[in-house]
């Protein structure tokens, strides 16, 4: 005799199917959360709620975040579920500029997290940190992007560039010039300014891109599944870090920076010297607010402070090298635009017998317009994360989202709604004359995000890739080859924008070079 019936084969049917129903009632219970509220929703999959296709790695978590704006086209804002937890989009220009900006105080924390024991590195950062720390810390931060401060690391920049130049004449590019992948190149430019500027390193990864610094660097965003996979919990179910426990950063490259940073801060308080640079800003700081009450759970010290060089370093070398990538990829495609912004650059050079100068990088209007095209279509972080602090109730809305609910917001998917960019697919920097800025509605483009927690190193990211492009472009031109892929394919690994395979294009010295 069995349990329930009289064959124990029955039972365990019985049983099983039992346990199969419950658990599918179990994740399924949250789903109708948003239409409960009178907001459209995204149907979910039982036990994967809409994420299976970024899981499974068949599309970034971008894509699918700029899927989802297309998908409420219309709505102000639209439900989805990533499990069994509700998640909401927001789509509506006013409602962003609540997000960001005018109810700041119910969204000043990203949703994201990394794990606070096992990965300091990843959790203590200015990126990933939370509040109070996270105010405290900006502020304190801040001096080191002054524009003093950063007239003085472009000197540091233009030696590098010089040898981002040497290293293209060793290429012999004379005659129908040479096909080279731009995406690594601009990595190994911007890791060495980085190494310079704000370490006092000279990294050599132009000279020898299998430099050290270089191959780690290269490890924190050498996309994979299961670094994806890493990537994708921390932003998107960070509930989960502390059972998964993902590196932000990578476990080879969190290893090397803690190494590396750590003999950087040493070495410099040994010797005295003083570069006023990152290292010297964090070495003032660490006797300076040591005792810091604001700063709970943060001290400057150890692993928190080497987190602070360890986000400079990996978001400093990749945004820039990623504008600048892109930047040549669609000036090769747009040869009336690459010769426009030649133009531009061959007369500013003739002005200063050819030297590149600080003022003249940041106010040329045509190079400008160029890098803001480039962020619109290939903005290098592409959704904003927030998670609601307090019951929030939406202006002009009988909505009321609860506390702790995650707020998405799509770059990519405002920055290709053609309501605000017409033809959104186009190249076309004339979007950003003066004119077209102002008469384009607010926060419909916010490449850098928008707010309090908009990017503290804006300026340094826009003056690296303008710095990259003029040294490439004055003296060089780009075409298609037949490895260039048209369109651009993203890498659906990828939680930044990234070029899947890399961008391949042909480079040619020009006849006659600017200055």
């Amino acid at each position: 005799m069995a349990l329930l019936t009289p064959y124990w084969s029955l039972d365990g049917i019985l049983i099983v199917s039992s346990l199969m129903v419950a658990a599918y009632l179990f994740v399924t219970r949250k789903f109708n959360y948003w239409s409960k509220r009178g907001v459209k929703e995204l149907p979910p999959t039982p036990f994967v709620g809409n994420f299976m296709d970024c899981l499974l790695s068949r599309v970034s978590a971008a894509e699918f975040i700029k899927d989802l704006y297309k998908y409420g086209e219309g709505l102000p804002f639209l439900g989805f579920y990533i499990f069994d937890k509700p998640y909401l989009l927001i789509r509506d220009p006013e409602l962003v500029k609540h997000v960001l900006v005018s109810d700041f105080n119910y969204f000043a924390d990203r949703y994201a997290c990394a794990d606070e024991k096992n990965d300091r590195l990843g959790y203590a950062n200015l990126f990933m940190m939370k509040n109070p720390g996270w105010k405290s810390l900006r502020s304190k931060l801040t001096p080191i992007f002054t524009v003093g401060k950063l007239k003085k690391m472009f000197e540091l920049m233009l030696v590098v560039a010089d040898d981002l130049a040497k290293y293209l004449d060793s290429l012999h590019l004379d005659g129908n010039g040479k096909v080279i992948e731009f995406k690594d190149i601009c990595g190994n430019f911007t890791t060495d300014i980085i190494g310079s500027t704000a370490y006092g390193l000279k990294v050599g990864s132009l000279e020898n891109p299998k430099a050290t610094f270089r191959v780690y660097g290269r490890t924190i965003l050498n996309y994979d599944f299961y670094r994806n996979i890493d990537l994708l919990t921390i932003f998107f179910f960070p509930g989960f870090v502390k059972y998964l426990k993902p590196k932000f950063f990578g476990k080879q490259a969190t290893n090397f920076l803690r190494s590396i940073f750590w003999d950087v801060i040493e070495q410099r308080i040994n010797s005295g010297q003083k570069r006023n640079d990152v290292i010297d800003l964090l070495i003032e700081m660490r006797e300076k607010y040591k005792n810091d009450e604001n700063l709970k759970d943060y001290k400057f010290d150890g692993d928190d402070l080497v987190s602070q060089a360890s986000i400079f370093f990996a978001a400093g070398f990749e945004t820039s090298s990623s504008t600048i990538s892109f930047t040549l990829y669609e000036l090769a495609l747009n040869p009336d635009v690459q010769k426009t912004l030649r133009a531009e650059l061959q007369d500013a050079l003739a002005k200063t017998d050819g030297k590149i100068t600080y003022d003249m990088i940041m106010t040329l209007p045509y190079l400008d317009m160029v890098i803001s095209e480039t962020l619109r279509k290939y903005p290098v972080l592409a959704f904003l994360d927030r998670i609601t602090l307090a019951d929030y109730k939406v202006p002009n809305s009988d909505l009321m989202i609860e506390k702790g609910t995650p707020i998405f917001i799509s770059m990519t998917g405002s920055h290709y709604d053609p309501r605000y960019f017409p033809n959104p697919e186009k190249y076309d920097p004339l979007r950003f004359t003066e004119e077209a800025k102002r008469a384009r509605q607010n926060f419909v483009y916010f490449p850098f995000g928008e707010g309090p927690h908009s990017c503290i190193g804006m300026r340094l990211g826009l003056m690296q890739s303008k710095l990259g492009v003029v040294q490439i472009l004055k003296d060089h031109e780009v075409s298609p080859c037949g490895k260039t892929k048209i369109p651009m394919v993203l890498d659906p690994n990828g939680l930044s924008t990234t070029a899947l395979g890399g961008i391949y294009l042909n480079i040619q010295k020009i006849a006659t070079t600017a200055g």
